[in-house]
This record gives C-alpha cells, sequence and structure tokens, in this order.
C-alpha cells in the first residue's frame, strides 16, 4: 500500500518513476530515491502515514476553490475555467491599457477568446486573477526581416563570442561590455545580422573564484565586472580613479596576460569601481538623475540582489561564509527587519552595488545599439543558463519559487557513466503555479532588455530536469516536470513584447514530442557540424539539415574545428585522467573515422581540400549552405584557434572561462583567415537564400 500511495505522490508532484535513458533503455528510479527527491520538494514520504498527509495537502491544494494568481490562454483561443466558475458568470476584465470589457462565461464556462495579446486583470464572482493571453508563437527570424530587403526564406548569419575573451587597450584583463561595442560594430559592418555573446549574469562579488557564466548568483541581474565605465563616465575620470588606486602597472600586466586571471582582475575592477562611485556620490552629478531613474524602475530585484551583495560581504567579513543557507535564520529572509536594518546601515554599501549595474546596462545597451545601428537585424542575442547558483542572490530573494535544495544535472549515459551534477538549481513547478510565474516572467523580462533574441542553455528544462538532493550522486536523481504549456506561452508572450527570436539549445536527450512544440512556437533548435552524424563518419547531406534550428560549426563545451581535427579535446581528457585506456582508444578510432568522412562529405561539395584551414574554410561553407534560417560561426572557428573555451567534466586542470584573443577586437575581423571566412559564410547564406527562395 505504501509504495502506491509513494508512486502516486511522485506522479501528483510531477516526478517521473520511469523514463528513458539516451541508449533508449527503460530505466526506473528507485523508492529510496523518490523519497529524498519528495523530502527536498517539500513533501515528506518517510512513511504511510507522512505520504498519506502529503497526498492530502495536495489534494486540499488543488480543491477548486483554490484559484491560481495567473492562468495562460492561447489568443484567439477560449480558456477552461469550469473547475473555478460556473457558466454564464460574467467576467470584468481590466487589459493592460486600462481598458474594460464584460465577458460572459459560455456553456461549457470557458472565457471567450477575445482578449486581445497581454497581461489582464479578470474578476468573476469577486475574485481576481491575471490572464496572460499569448501570441501563436515567438517572434521570428522572418518577422525580424519583414522590413528587410530581404524576404522569407531567411538565411542570416552571425558570430558567436565568449565576451571575457575579447581584447582592448585598457580592458583590465578581460574583455567588457565596450569591447563587445566595438565587436558589433565590426561585424555589422560585414553583414552580420546577429552577435551571440555568453552569459552575462551576476556572479558573487565576494567570491572571485567562482566566475562559470553558467552558475550566476543571480539571472535576474549582470555581472557588474563587465562594466566600462568610461563609455559613460569618460575616460579622463576612469584614469583618474586608476591612478588614485595605484592600479595602473597591475591593470597593464593583467591587460598582456594571455589567460584571464579572473580574482585579480575582479578585484582590481571592484577596486575603480568603488573609486568612481565616490566621486558619482559626491555633490550632483549630471548623470545622477539617469541613476535614479534606472533604479528606481528595477525596483524590488535589484534593491534585494543590492541588499544581498551587502549582506553576503558582511557574512563573510564575520565568518558565517557565503551561502545563505547556512547564515542566521533573519539573515535567509530578505524582508525580515534585521535584513532592513542593515540595509539601513550601509546605504552607500546597496548604492554602490547599483551604480555597477547601471554601469553595465547602461554599457549593454550601448552594444546593442551599436549592433542594431549598424544594420544587424537581430542584434545581440544573450545566454540564458538554465540555473543559479542555489547559495546566491536568485534563491535567496525567490526562495519560495526556487530550489535551492536541489541540483540540476543528468543521468549517466554512455559518455558520463557517473551522470553530471552541475552544481545549480532550478524552479520550483509548484512554486512558480503559486507565485503567478512571477519569477520566470521577471527572468524573461531582464534578459530580454537589450538584446534581440535569447538562447536557452539545455531548452529541455521547460518540460523536465534531472535533479539530485544535495550530496548525493547524479545516479541518485530523477526527472521533474514542468508546466510546459504556460512555460511556453509565457515564452512566446515576452518574445513577442521585446520584438526578439528565440533559440533552443537542445542538444542531449530530448523529450518525446520536445521539439516538435518548440517548432510550433517559432523556437529554433540547434544543430551542431560535429553532431550531424548519422553514425561516425556520416555527415548529414546540406539539404537534410532542418529549417527550424540554427546550424552551427561548434559550441564552447567543444574542441573548435582546428582542435577537433588536432584531437585537442581527447589529448586534454587524456592529459587529465578523465578517460581509460579503452574509451581514449575507442574515442580516437572514432574519431578518425569522423575526420575522414567530414573531409569526404566536404570534398564532395567544394573539391580537393590541402589542409586543415582548407577544411574549416570549407565547413563554414557547408553549414552555410543548409537550409537553417541562421547560422553562427564561433569567433574560435572564424581565427583558427584549437583550444576550447570549456571543457565539460573539470573544474581544475583545463583553463575553462579563461582563454583570450591575442588581436585586440577592432583588428580581429581584418584577420587574413577570419576575412577569408566571413566572406564565404556570407556568400554561402546567399546562395542557400537564392536557392531556397
Amino acid at each position: 500500500m505504501s509504495e502506491t500511495a509513494l508512486h502516486r505522490l511522485a506522479n501528483r508532484v510531477g516526478l517521473s518513476r520511469d523514463w528513458i535513458d539516451a541508449n533508449d533503455r527503460p530505466q526506473r528510479v528507485s523508492d529510496h530515491v523518490l523519497r529524498n527527491l519528495l523530502e527536498s520538494l517539500g513533501h515528506p514520504a518517510g512513511d504511510d502515514a507522512a505520504i498519506a498527509a502529503s497526498l492530502q495537502a495536495l489534494e486540499t491544494a488543488d480543491d477548486s476553490e483554490h484559484l491560481p494568481p495567473l492562468l495562460t490562454a492561447d489568443q484567439g483561443q477560449p480558456l477552461d475555467l469550469s473547475r473555478y466558475f460556473s457558466s454564464a458568470s460574467v467576467a470584468r476584465c481590466t487589459l493592460e491599457d486600462s481598458a474594460t470589457r464584460v465577458l460572459e462565461l459560455d456553456r461549457q464556462a470557458r472565457l471567450p477568446g477575445e482578449l486581445p495579446v497581454g497581461y489582464h486583470q479578470v474578476e468573476i464572482d469577486s475574485r481576481r486573477f491575471t490572464v496572460a493571453v499569448a501570441p501563436p508563437r515567438c517572434h521570428s527570424l522572418e518577422d525580424s526581416l519583414e522590413h528587410s530587403a530581404q524576404q522569407t526564406p531567411a538565411r542570416c548569419w552571425g558570430l558567436a563570442v565568449q565576451l571575457y575573451s575579447l581584447r582592448r587597450p585598457g580592458d583590465g584583463g578581460y574583455g567588457d561590455c565596450l569591447a563587445l561595442e566595438q565587436l558589433a560594430r565590426s561585424a555589422a559592418e560585414r553583414g552580420a545580422d546577429a552577435l551571440a555573446i555568453s552569459p552575462i549574469h551576476a556572479l558573487s562579488a565576494i567570491d572571485q573564484e567562482h566566475y562559470s557564466p553558467y552558475s550566476p548568483s543571480s539571472r535576474l541581474l549582470l555581472n557588474t565586472l563587465y562594466a566600462s565605465p568610461a563609455a559613460l563616465l569618460g575616460e579622463r575620470e576612469v584614469r583618474m580613479a586608476i591612478e588614485a588606486c595605484g592600479l595602473e602597472q597591475q591593470l597593464e600586466e593583467l591587460q598582456q596576460r594571455p589567460l584571464v586571471d579572473w580574482p585579480r582582475a575582479a578585484s582590481a575592477q571592484l577596486r575603480v569601481l568603488e573609486a568612481l562611485y565616490q566621486g558619482f556620490s559626491q555633490g550632483s552629478h549630471p548623470l545622477r538623475e539617469d541613476f535614479d531613474s534606472f533604479r528606481k524602475a528595477a525596483g524590488e530585484a535589484l534593491e534585494h540582489h543590492c541588499r544581498f551583495e551587502v549582506l553576503q560581504a558582511h557574512a563573510v567579513e564575520h565568518g558565517l561564509g557565503a551561502d545563505w543557507r547556512h547564515w542566521p535564520t533573519p539573515w535567509q529572509d530578505p524582508c525580515h527587519p534585521q535584513v532592513q536594518a542593515i540595509a539601513e546601515a550601509y546605504p552607500a554599501k546597496v548604492e554602490f552595488h547599483a551604480f555597477c549595474q547601471w554601469l553595465t546596462e547602461r554599457g549593454l545597451q550601448r552594444a546593442h545599439e551599436a549592433a542594431r545601428g549598424n544594420g544587424m537585424r537581430v542584434g545581440l542575442i544573450a545566454d540564458l543558463a538554465v540555473g543559479a547558483d542555489g547559495a546566491g542572490s536568485q534563491a535567496w530573494s525567490r526562495q519560495d519559487e526556487l530550489l535551492s535544495g536541489l541540483n540540476v544535472g543528468a543521468p549517466p549515459d554512455i559518455l558520463n557513466r557517473a551522470g553530471q551534477n552541475w552544481g545549480i538549481c532550478a524552479f520550483s513547478p509548484e512554486g512558480l503555479k503559486r507565485n503567478g510565474y512571477r519569477a520566470f516572467i521577471e527572468m524573461l523580462r531582464a534578459n530580454l532588455a537589450h538584446t534581440g533574441g535569447l538562447r536557452i542553455d539545455h531548452v529541455m528544462g521547460l518540460r523536465r530536469l534531472w535533479l539530485i538532493p544535495q550530496g548525493a550522486e547524479p545516479s541518485e536523481g530523477a526527472y521533474l516536470n514542468y508546466p510546459l504549456e504556460d512555460l511556453l506561452r509565457l515564452l512566446a508572450l515576452e518574445s513577442h513584447r521585446h520584438q526578439a527570436i528565440i533559440l533552443g539549445e537542445d542538444l542531449g536527450t530530448v523529450p518525446a514530442g520536445l521539439r516538435e512544440a518548440l517548432a510550433e512556437k517559432a523556437v529554433l533548435g540547434m544543430r551542431v557540424l560535429p553532431f550531424e552524424q548519422r553514425q561516425p563518419g556520416q555527415f548529414t547531406p546540406i539539404l537534410d539539415w532542418p529549417d527550424n534550428a540554427l546550424a552551427t560549426t561548434g559550441t564552447h563545451d567543444l574542441a573548435p574545428l582546428a582542435g577537433w581535427l588536432k584531437n585537442r579535446d581527447i589529448d586534454w581528457s587524456h592529459r587529465l585522467q578523465l578517460i581509460d585506456a579503452a574509451t581514449e582508444l575507442h574515442w580516437r578510432h572514432d574519431r578518425q573515422k569522423q575526420h575522414d568522412g567530414l573531409r569526404r562529405t566536404l570534398q564532395a561539395n567544394y573539391g580537393v581540400l590541402k589542409d586543415d584551414d582548407a577544411v574549416i574554410d570549407a565547413a563554414i561553407r557547408y553549414v552555410g549552405h543548409t537550409r537553417a534560417p541562421l547560422v553562427l560561426v564561433p569567433l574560435e572557428d572564424l581565427l583558427g584557434c584549437d583550444e576550447q573555451p570549456n571543457l565539460p567534466g573539470t573544474t581544475t586542470g583545463h583553463p575553462n572561462w579563461r582563454r583570450r584573443f591575442a588581436r585586440p577586437v577592432n583588428e580581429l575581423l581584418n584577420d587574413d583567415d577570419a576575412a577569408r571566412r566571413l566572406e564565404l559564410l556570407a556568400q554561402a547564406r546567399e546562395q542557400a537564400w537564392e536557392r531556397d527562395r
């Protein structure tokens, strides 16, 4: 009886007991794992009585009287409200533009599909809720091109870059928003329509050893290390601040390094920003009005983040550690009077973090405006991490909506026999529903504010995520299901409002039907050349690539083409003892088949290839000739680099998220290899458009 009840409880919560692995083999989650996960999700399941109580609590919460604060609907389609109201009930609707409309529920107690796209307030029988009416699909690439000379089918191209890897004079040791602005102008002048960038989410200001862009403190704010204060405050002010801090020599030395030294570079940048803030906060600065306006508009999300930064530094200073989950109980509550008192005791420290956010956001805004102003029809494409650090700002400020006690990862598969634990936390499906999807909506808005597109990392997370209890092995996890239809409607609505395209990174094990659901909503999937093989060495023919996914030669987790051809990724895995001898031998054997197959495929299309440079040229032409509406080429492949930005499965040994290009950003696209490949790519895209129109 208890097992049946346990499984029923897991099902009600959204945990999948049965699932299919990457090898199409059925798998089943043990009862022990289900109990642990249910406990972590807030549903006690230790014994029969606990399970019965948890089921009863869920049934009470699901009672027909419990009306969620937000419901989603499709434009032009009725919304079934029979669970909450009787037929012929009168709905008084207040639209976003403050106009009012009175509608009557039909015989099936459905709200007529007469409301326009947007968020509208509805009152029925003195009960109020929000209806989010979504357009049929996201803003598409074709929508972005509709006012241009090029008609559909879209055959656009762009570049992908790790922002920190850029180099400019005076950058302090890593790329920033000003370097991004310079690259955007340069790429736009050469015909690019898009510039995809690595995540620029906020990291912890106090923990500079923690710099993975995919493990942010918050996805609601920006990484203020990327601020380019000279762009807003002027070169003279910045130079004076650097001199006042005595950092001229250190910054020059950091600037010359081939790899980013994040702790030292971050420490120096923060000292400069603090000096700049001191000058800004004294007297009446001409930009004070703009800053105050920014801070007011950013509202609670910014205020909570700034307070968290101050509180976290305070906690570390007093030996309490950086993880808020181990702080005194009052400090764990963002709205507790003690937190308020600390913020009021250090108003300048709180304002300093808001000042840094303001500088960064204005820098990002300038970069996007430079991209669009110089001819890009999409502009910047931001990258949205799949989760956030459970010890960070977003998990602290949105505790009912994020599962800080569970980590996101992946189950064991043929490539990772132990599975993966990514060390980040995800949204709570129940918490999202309880709070009207507030945290999801605010996250989308924050990341779409100054971009023309958004790449959603591990887009499968809209459907399900592999969650692991704290301290458990990846194999001791299970898939938690998410309200896909609601999330896709909200995504389409925010994409429409921001006129931004949506890309979904759908690499790996994809649940059945998800790619079709994403395509229906105009979310572009992702196809990567090294993965487009039916078996080792048999590459997907040009015309068989889909037209509902972007095409690219690589990602940040793969060796660039030059490194792939040299087996640099296999060499690294051998050096760091990530693979055993048998695995390495098998990998090298398969890779040789892939090398031979790629050369055969490319030579059949483009003739004899003399060397690796010619292979890279042809590979870029190849993806350019596909039916993909958008082709993104990493800068590493344009330049012929052989080292990858990140080696999955490592945190030490390989310089993840630290590699920099040797040449300054304003010279990168003038590089002979890059210039030639850009021309080949542009020609291939034009030829693909002519072929398919």
